[in-house]
């Protein structure tokens, strides 16, 4: 498993065992959301923070990619819904492993939503990704949401901890979830997936401290880092969020030495 383990060490810092990764891959999603409009500055400006990967569909690096400064780790997206759709939570695979590993990137990332009426589909999708990254080398991270008709509370940590636990046992190197508000309930998260756990950033937040206190409640929960893509992007300093964000999971800086950065 050697060529999953020196991928994965381009998306997790070594010395932590921990990482940030911020996911612009709304683009499809939402649109050309504020703060994505030029990819290649938002990218240049969380690299500049110390962000350990960056996450986006499969054409995106062709008009971002850098050419200069420091390096980060590439996920490639491999799921897309927009909100146009009748049913947005409906995934679909728009690349493949293969063509990932074309690109350069470190990872593939797949997006599943349990509890959606195409739940079935979206859980073929992750074992037939899975098993292509097995035979690739290839780390997998899955962000999986419990949303859908039946789903009266995505963030309950009942239905958290049976998500992260699906994607573990169908393949995931990494698996992202929503966080569960408090470090007592996350960590009944942690404990029950056997692979790292990092948490969504969720919606955009009006108060830098309200992030910090979430990334260091997680962190203390057992978390494994953070997925935090808006709070960073549309941030009006992404270079100094993401360097506030990355003390934390990395060297353990607390909140009130993340708001001193900014």
């Amino acid at each position: 498993m050697i060529g999953k383990r020196i991928r994965l060490e381009r998306i997790i810092n070594r010395n932590s065992g921990k990482t940030v990764i911020v996911p612009m891959d709304h683009g499809i999603t939402v649109g050309p959301v504020e703060g994505l409009a030029d990819m290649r500055m938002a990218v240049s400006k969380v690299v500049a923070g110390g962000a350990n990967a960056v996450l986006m569909h499969k054409a995106a690096p062709h008009f971002c990619h850098r050419g200069e400064g420091p390096d980060v780790g590439l996920i490639i997206h491999l799921s897309a819904a927009t909100i146009m759709s009748p049913d947005p939570n409906a995934k679909e695979l728009v690349c493949t492993v293969e063509e990932a590993i074309k690109i350069g990137a470190d990872a593939v990332s797949v997006h599943i939503n349990l509890g959606a009426e195409t739940e079935k589909e979206m859980l073929r999708q992750l074992g037939h990704v899975s098993e292509r990254c097995f035979e690739w080398q290839m780390p997998l991270l899955a962000m999986m949401y419990a949303r859908g008709p039946k789903i009266k509370n995505e963030f309950d940590v009942a239905n958290v901890k049976h998500a992260a636990r699906v994607a573990a046992e169908l393949g995931a190197d990494i698996v992202k979830v929503a966080y569960t508000g408090s470090s007592e309930t996350f960590a009944e998260v942690v404990d029950g997936c056997p692979v790292p756990v990092v948490i969504a950033g969720g919606e955009k937040m009006e108060n830098d401290e309200d992030v910090f206190q979430m990334v260091h409640d997680a962190l203390i929960a057992g978390a494994a880092g953070v997925s935090i893509g808006r709070n960073a992007f549309q941030h009006k300093n992404p270079q100094k969020f993401v360097q506030a964000v990355s003390e934390m999971v990395h060297n353990s800086a607390k909140v009130k030495e993340a708001v001193t950065i900014m």
